[in-house]
């Protein structure tokens, strides 16, 4: 049988990229996402027929259009091409040409002609205070419109911190009662897609194995997809050998904050904070590109109860495990003797093989008398 060969001379035209480099981006979609190398062929061949493009409505509610303006300015090669030619963008209130009544009729009749098959992206938090009078679009509230669209959407997708959880307009006291798209469409399988603003990577991979396979791929139990929320930033993090070896920059321009220590004590949630910035960085700019690459610890804003709850400079719930405290801070050199901050690690790390080499000899004592008693009765 012979295998179906796609013709990609249509999409060079329309991308402005030779197959090659289409090709090569899949192969890198594929990849993050985990899949096999068959994968991007599969991306790439969804990509390549219009006919498997959804239409997608996007809604916009409480938040700064931060999500929409990421995705925009994205430094992937050719990404705003492929997101504007992946989907078909009938409806979005950032980048819609038209306006009025003309614009919300178009959106109506694209979910009455597409149910069960368009894909619904939510931009924001959604007011539910005093039946959600704080957020209106075209006379009607977001909390109306976000129920009206999500009724018959074959997906649905919250980008963004604000639209995961709520974000900063969800902060105490929250006057108008902002809340996630998944707490307010209850019963609905809605993707989480947090940060602020979320990488754009995060989305377009999410949304090009909805195009492959017609699914969302596999969440967390926080409705994430796992292949970029599966990770604490603390794990993946190349300041993590300072962490482990107690190197801690304690101020913004000291000796430590210089040199690129670990910047836990300097309120830095990567520790609690689930994604993958480290490893792909914002945008794929590489240059480190992203708050802890430019010496700002991060602040937990794909988190919900970390980013916008959690005071900055406070320090995070470490996951993992504590950083050694044995280890002494820069400003403690003289105190120690002028010992090191690497003399210190591998103080403690004899210590530490001290420990365990007599928690060992305690077990095989414990174990040997154990056996005598046996032998006794």
């Amino acid at each position: 049988m012979t295998a179906h060969r796609i013709d990609f001379s249509e999409v060079e035209k329309r991308l402005g990229v030779s197959r090659r480099t289409f090709l090569k981006f899949c192969a890198g979609v594929a990849a993050s996402l985990g899949l096999p190398a068959s994968a991007a062929q599969a991306m790439a061949e969804a990509v390549a027929d219009p006919k498997r493009r959804p239409p997608v409505i996007w809604l916009h509610g409480q938040e700064c259009t931060g999500p929409s303006e990421s995705l925009l300015r994205s430094e992937q090669p050719s990404l705003e091409h492929l997101i504007l030619d992946l989907i078909s963008l009938d409806y979005h209130q950032t980048l819609d040409a038209g306006a009025g009544h003309f614009v919300e009729d178009i959106k109506k009749k694209t979910m009455a002609e597409n149910k069960g098959k368009y894909l619904l992206v939510i931009e924001g938090a959604i007011p539910v205070k005093d039946d959600g009078i704080y957020c209106k679009i075209g006379g009607e509230t977001m909390l109306h419109i976000t129920h009206e669209a999500a009724e018959h959407a074959a997906a649905i997708v919250a980008f963004g911190s604000c639209a995961a959880w709520g974000g900063v307009q969800a902060a105490e006291p929250n006057p108008t009662g902002a809340t996630g798209a998944p707490q307010v469409l209850k019963g609905k399988n809605v993707v989480s897609i947090p940060g602020c603003p979320p990488n754009p990577a995060n989305f377009l991979g999410t949304v090009l194995y909805f195009v492959t396979y017609g699914k969302l791929p596999p969440l967390d139990d926080k409705g994430r997809p796992k292949w970029a929320y599966s990770r604490l930033i603390h794990e993946n993090c190349y300041r993590r050998p300072h962490f482990d070896a107690g190197r801690f920059a304690t101020e913004f321009g000291d000796e430590g904050h210089r040199k690129g220590w670990c910047l836990y004590k300097l309120g830095c949630k990567g520790p609690e904070t689930y994604n993958n910035c480290p490893s792909l960085e914002f945008n794929n700019v590489g240059g480190n590109v992203w708050p802890v690459g430019v010496g700002h610890p991060c602040f937990g804003c794909s988190e919900d109860g970390v980013g916008f709850s959690k005071p900055l400079f406070s320090l995070s719930d470490v996951k993992t495990h504590t950083p050694p405290n044995m280890f002494p801070d820069i400003a403690d050199r003289q105190e120690t003797g002028g010992l090191s901050a690497t003399g210190a690690a591998l103080a403690g790390a004899a210590v530490g093989t001290a420990v365990g080499a007599s928690l060992m000899a305690a077990k095989k004592l414990k174990e040997a008398e154990g056996s005598v008693t046996d032998q006794e009765e």
